[in-house]
């Protein structure tokens, strides 16, 4: 298995603790992402592609509309299904979706479009998407405009590269639109500094790498929060940036 497949299935191992340390998604990005449907937004059939935990799925379930999460990882699925009440989950990829044709309004992808092999995927989704429906990806992002965050980034570099150093743009495709892009300003509460680093141990670029690394990051992270005024008394905020990406589904 490469490199990129090991990192795309590491996340089952650590499914309670990407639950519990994982941000949420601002209302505001979710909404936007749902306004090319027009005055259709009050329930929507919502299909949550590559769900996890379920961290995009409960915002979904908040906003009242009904929801189909599906995710390849079993240990993720099934912490998904402890934690989140009313959906339909169901296991599947994003290159093979488990839904009918034309059955949903919207896909959502949380924090996941760039584990995607796009060219097989985008079909599978404007196959299950009804015509004029939305796919929305959107990643919760440190927010490294803001110095402390921008340094512990770096302080929590290790010897795999980010996925994510620039946006993952949805290629273009005949069946899609061209793509519309928005930023939100989110934030991720963490009660101490052993809470923040948690957060940061579930990303892949910690999971993947030997327990000797790993503890030698930790150790430096927890030394940084711990002599930043922002971070080392009680809990703090650690500011996001949600960015989301929105295209339509055509007719053919």
């Amino acid at each position: 298995m490469d490199l990129h497949a090991r990192r795309a299935d590491s996340f089952g191992a650590q499914a309670e603790a990407y639950a519990e340390h994982r941000p949420d998604y601002p209302v505001a990005a979710i909404r936007w992402a749902l306004e090319p449907l027009g005055d259709r937004t009050e329930r929507l059939d919502v299909l949550d592609l590559a769900a996890g935990t379920g961290k995009l799925t409960a915002g979904l379930v908040a906003e009242g509309h009904c929801v189909t999460a599906v995710e390849p990882n079993e240990q993720m699925l099934s912490e998904l299904v402890r934690r989140v009440h009313g959906v339909r989950a169901l296991p599947g990829h994003a290159e093979h979706i488990p839904v009918p044709d034309q059955t949903v309004d919207a896909v959502f992808v949380g924090t996941a479009f760039h584990w995607f092999d796009q060219e097989k995927a985008l079909p599978e989704i404007a196959r299950v998407l009804r015509p004029g429906g939305v796919l929305a990806a959107m990643w919760a992002e440190p927010a490294t405009d803001v110095e402390w965050v921008r340094e512990l980034e770096q302080v929590s570099a290790s010897s795999v590269e980010s996925q994510r150093h620039d946006p993952v743009s949805i290629m273009a495709h005949p069946l899609f639109a061209k793509e519309e892009r928005a930023t939100f300003p989110h934030s991720h509460r963490r009660d101490s500094p052993e809470a923040a680093i948690a957060w940061i141990n579930t990303h892949s670029r910690l999971i993947v790498i030997d327990d000797e690394e790993r503890a030698a990051i930790n150790e430096k992270m927890l030394a940084f929060l711990h002599q930043r005024p922002e971070t080392s008394n009680g809990p703090f905020d650690v500011p996001l940036v949600a960015e989301v990406f929105r295209t339509v589904r055509v007719s053919e």
